[in-house]
């Protein structure tokens, strides 16, 4: 199919034309409001340089963005002096944590395998024809994932500028129409939202969050009656309704607040007006998931843990272990 690349940075002119015709009206202008902050130069120093190697990205009339491998793709036809420009540009976004992607053969091996978590959630999870909302989506990854699997809309939330600059160069290859987008807010921005997806998605954002109870009633919230929630989030081993709150630290993190056992997790659901609670998978975080890269860098995982015990963090707590759970709105 004949693909038209995407002309403006940062257009959601098409995502609000559909809001407003599900007649979401005051919230999108809630959005228009919080979005001009959100976007601000100011706050971003990069953002300039972000903005000016999208600009350079090349045009391709046959770019097609397919989903349906562990590498979400970008496809289509280049010169081979225009393939030898493009790692370049590409790697201004470093770091590349989720994925992997591969940009017109060019492979992007980032820091989380997100195909792995993918793998563990697509097989209970119905997408097909389903209006999707992503909290903490990151680059986008698995919005691309759920759109292939069916989804008839994903909208994104990550305040991280990097991470929806990385969807925006996926994004400029896509049909214009792609029903995928990301808003560069958070949570914050969602109380005031009528019950309307049909799947709510929040994963690694809970121990992020001061007041768990809140973040798991906003996102009641935002769901049709019946809708799911998938909630993946760290969680202790031990039995009980027990919880960790770490003293400073949790693997090196500062914004680690609050870690419960998956007992404790499912009464926080069932006090949030959640029911039928299904846990689906229990993993513990491995050095073959979450990686350093010639894409990212930094530190990462292997840097986080005990040294010569992977089963505890650098502080001496329990390693990461992360619970999948599928819940309904009640």
């Amino acid at each position: 199919m004949h693909r038209v690349m995407t002309s403006t940075l940062f257009d959601f002119t098409p995502l609000f034309q559909h809001l407003e015709q599900q007649k979401l009206t005051a919230w999108c202008q809630q959005l228009r409001d919080q979005l001009p902050a959100a976007l601000d130069p100011a706050n971003n120093g990069h953002l300039a340089l972000w903005k000016s190697a999208w600009e350079r990205l090349p045009h391709c009339a046959d770019a097609r963005i397919l989903a349906d491998t562990d590498a979400v793709s970008v496809t289509g036809t280049l010169s081979e002096e225009t393939l030898k420009s493009l790692p370049e540009l590409l790697k201004i976004l470093h770091p590349w944590r989720k994925g992997p992607f591969n940009f017109f053969g060019i492979p992007i091996d980032t820091e989380w395998r997100s195909c792995l978590k993918w793998d563990r959630l697509a097989p209970h999870v119905c997408f097909q024809g389903r209006k999707v909302l992503d909290v903490g989506c990151g680059n986008g990854y698995y919005g691309w994932r759920m759109l292939n699997a069916g989804a008839s809309m994903v909208l994104g939330l990550d305040p991280f500028l990097l991470y929806v600059m990385q969807f925006e160069f996926l994004r400029k290859f896509a049909a214009p129409d792609t029903p995928h987008f990301i808003l560069p807010l958070t949570d914050a921005a969602l109380p005031d939202l009528p019950a309307f997806f049909d799947v709510t998605l929040s994963m690694g954002v809970l121990y992020h969050r001061t007041s768990p109870i809140d973040h798991l009633q906003t996102l009641r919230q935002t769901l049709a009656p019946g809708g799911t929630l998938v909630l993946e989030t760290l969680v202790l081993e031990d039995h009980g309704k027990q919880v960790l709150v770490p003293e400073d630290r949790y693997a090196k993190m500062r914004n680690v607040w609050f870690i419960p056992t998956v007992d404790m997790l499912m009464l926080w659901l069932r006090r949030a007006g959640f029911t039928n609670a299904s846990l689906v998978d229990v993993s513990r975080t491995t050095i073959t998931e979450q990686r350093s890269t010639e894409w990212m860098t930094f530190e990462s995982l292997a840097d986080f843990l005990d040294p010569t015990d992977h089963s505890r963090t650098i502080e001496n707590l329990p390693g990461p272990v992360r619970a999948l759970i599928i819940a309904k709105r009640r």
